[in-house]
């Protein structure tokens, strides 16, 4: 708490000559510049979500399709380049609200190493990306142009609905983590349609109650910021608490875990895959949802879950353990 006090202050310390030097800009203790600022605006990092477009193929059987496998990149940097828009919108709409965080205000709207009228313009260039990659795919065949459509579309709501997000939606709590969970059931859905994958109900709740798990670990390292600085990081964090949050994490792990077993013995997935021995990997979905809340709890760290997936040892060889005996199951 101490290291991002310092922060706080940097950029703090760093606002008041610009308030008495209107003409100057605000600059953060470390500016960015050219490229390297661009590149933290549209967040390539965070592109990691989208990989959720290649769940159906996964839980279709489907990744040795070599013309599933370019439909399905094809849709990944679609996404991307969407997703990517927001972040830039995102920033615009909160730049003053991040220059009071002690993170957030190094990014390079609230720094000032790229203008309002900058981030609005690679904005409109994301987008307009996104949909041109999309129409990449009905170049593969008269039926996947069928398919770029509708894939358009759910690219096309996702970016609207997370406008408004930014706008006001966040602004509301509980609607603000359904929202974003809601954001990965499209990418699936994004996934299934480009691939012709129906998905099962099962898959469905399962992303959207994992995603959502995910988002209420996130919040927890609000309200934990919140009660050490008594200021809130967002406008809803005063609508939640430790005990909210722990319950709501308990809560959604708890069914996660239930959803995934019924999707494993479902008679549906048995018969698809030839195989009564999924079950059998719940075991690494348990252990993988344990850690992340010993992350969230224990160690405090649940602010970031691209983070934690990246650097966490412990959670990729869970992944990894559980993806490996999937695949093992279902295709061996």
């Amino acid at each position: 708490m101490k290291e991002e006090h310092t922060k706080e202050q940097d950029c703090r310390e760093t606002e008041k000559p610009q308030q008495q030097t209107p003409a100057t800009p605000f600059r953060s203790g470390k500016e960015q510049r050219g490229l390297e600022a661009f590149l933290k605006l549209i967040r390539p990092k965070q592109w990691i979500k989208n990989t959720f477009v290649f769940i159906p193929m996964f839980f279709g059987g489907k990744l040795l399709n070599t013309s599933d496998i370019v439909t399905a990149l094809i849709t990944f940097f679609a996404f991307s380049f969407a997703t990517s828009s927001i972040y830039c919108f995102n920033d615009i709409i909160d730049v003053e609200a991040d220059r009071r965080h002690p993170a957030k205000c190094h990014r390079p709207v609230a720094s000032g190493a790229i203008s309002v009228a900058q981030a609005y313009g690679l904005m409109a260039l994301m987008i307009v990306l996104a949909m041109s990659t999309t129409t990449l795919i009905s170049s593969l065949s008269v039926v996947h142009g069928q398919q770029a459509m509708k894939v358009g579309s759910v690219i096309l709501f996702y970016w609207v609905l997370n406008m408004a997000y930014c706008a006001e939606l966040k602004k509301h709590a509980i609607l603000d983590v359904c929202i974003v969970a809601f954001g990965f059931v499209l990418r699936i859905l994004a996934g299934g349609l480009a691939t012709e994958i129906e998905l099962s109900n099962w898959l469905v709740l399962m992303t959207f109650l994992l995603t959502l798990f995910l988002s209420f670990a996130k919040r927890r390292d609000d309200v934990l910021r919140m009660n050490a600085t008594g200021e809130a990081p967002r406008r809803n964090t005063s609508r939640y608490n430790l005990t909210f949050i722990n319950q709501a994490i308990t809560i959604t792990a708890s069914v996660t875990l239930v959803c995934y077993i019924m999707y494993t013995v479902s008679p549906e997935v048995i018969g698809r895959f030839h195989s009564d021995y999924l079950y059998l990997t719940s075991v690494f979905v348990l252990v993988g949802l344990l850690r992340y809340i010993q992350i969230a709890v224990v160690d405090e760290k649940s602010g970031d879950p691209t983070k934690v997936i990246i650097k966490d040892r412990f959670t990729q060889l869970i992944i990894l353990a559980w993806g490996l005996s999937f695949l093992f199951i279902i295709y061996m």
